[in-house]
């Protein structure tokens, strides 16, 4: 039978209909070639760096880079102008698309993911992030940073080469605001840090726990083997978490992913960091959304906002748990 759960963080229902994965097809493995043309050169690959914009940082020592952030040669956002807004008529508001937009190269090595870094490669990742973020934080007209990763082309990627991307935006996005007001709704203690106690003690969401760090397929997931990744050390945002804990978390991240492709292949997915907006308070918890892309959005989810799991979050911790 299927259940209603409430997801608290952004206030809305998800539904875990799990009698629907006896469909065929239902979960699908990448099919889709990311390049169009692989034969044409790198442009992230070690060699090939004239072909992105000058480094804005680079990490590795004996003159060979470990990770590179270079300016987005397409960028979403781009400019230091304020957040102007301009109302063109009764129902049609326009603002400048200023902001940064970075690529976040985290291997020299092109064939490899996430789930192939190291315990070190995941750390240095993990502080180019932290020190980029510290950056956009400083330029008063960046309200917020978005890192996200997509791998595969059914997650939007475009080069196979491993990389993210950060996207430091003008304004503050709905998803980030409504997380905020769950926070705020779960008055006495913080919403994260209460989720951390109540999945370890009922542990069978569990993905992976150490001193640091728990990885769970959240009670309210909305897609099949969603996971969290959860710094036991409460920080509102990653700039302030301590250098191991930012470590741990990649590395976390990297055990998760693992895992996945081990119990499901190589699938497309999406990392979703999500922290406080700069200059702000709080209460918040900086986490981390793992999401593989192995069922569509159709209609239903598109019309009502209400995701259909079709893995309940138990079934799929148990099959990412038992994967070594």
């Amino acid at each position: 039978m299927s259940q209603l759960r409430l997801n608290p963080l952004t206030g809305r229902w998800v539904a875990i209909a799990v009698d629907r994965a006896d469909r065929p097809g239902d979960l699908v493995s990448r099919q889709v070639p990311v390049e169009a043309d692989p034969e044409r050169p790198c442009p992230f690959c070690p060699g090939n760096e004239e072909a992105s914009p000058p480094a804005l940082e680079t990490y590795g020592g004996q003159g060979q880079w470990v990770v590179r952030v270079v300016p987005n040669r397409y960028p979403a956002f781009d400019g230091d102008e304020p957040l102007h807004v301009f109302n063109l008529g009764p129902a049609f508001t326009q603002a400048a698309a200023s902001g940064i937009h970075e690529v976040l190269v985290f291997s020299p090595e092109h064939t490899s993911g996430w789930a192939d870094l190291d315990d070190s490669q995941a750390a240095v990742t993990m502080a180019a992030i932290h020190d980029r973020m510290k950056d956009h934080g400083r330029r008063g007209t960046i309200r917020y940073t978005q890192v996200i990763v997509n791998h595969g082309r059914e997650a939007g990627a475009s080069l196979e080469h491993p990389h993210g991307q950060l996207l430091g935006i003008p304004f503050v996005p709905g998803e980030i605001a409504e997380e905020e007001a769950g926070f705020r709704r779960f008055e006495g203690s913080c919403l994260l840090c209460t989720t951390v106690e109540a999945e370890e003690a009922a542990g069978h969401r569990v993905v992976h726990a150490d001193d640091r760090v728990l990885v769970v397929c959240p009670f309210w997931s909305g897609t099949p083997f969603e996971m969290m990744v959860l710094p036991r050390q409460h920080e509102v945002h990653v700039t302030d978490a301590s250098p191991p804990d930012v470590a741990a978390v990649g590395q976390a991240i990297r055990t998760a992913l693992a895992r996945l492709r081990g119990s499901l292949g190589d699938v497309a997915y999406n990392l979703v960091f999500h922290t406080a907006p700069h200059r702000h308070a709080g209460p918040f918890h900086w986490h981390v959304h793992v999401l593989p892309r192995v069922t569509s959005v159709a209609g239903f989810e598109q019309g009502t906002g209400v995701m259909i799991d079709i893995v309940a979050p138990e079934l799929a911790a148990k099959h990412l748990s038992v994967v070594g």
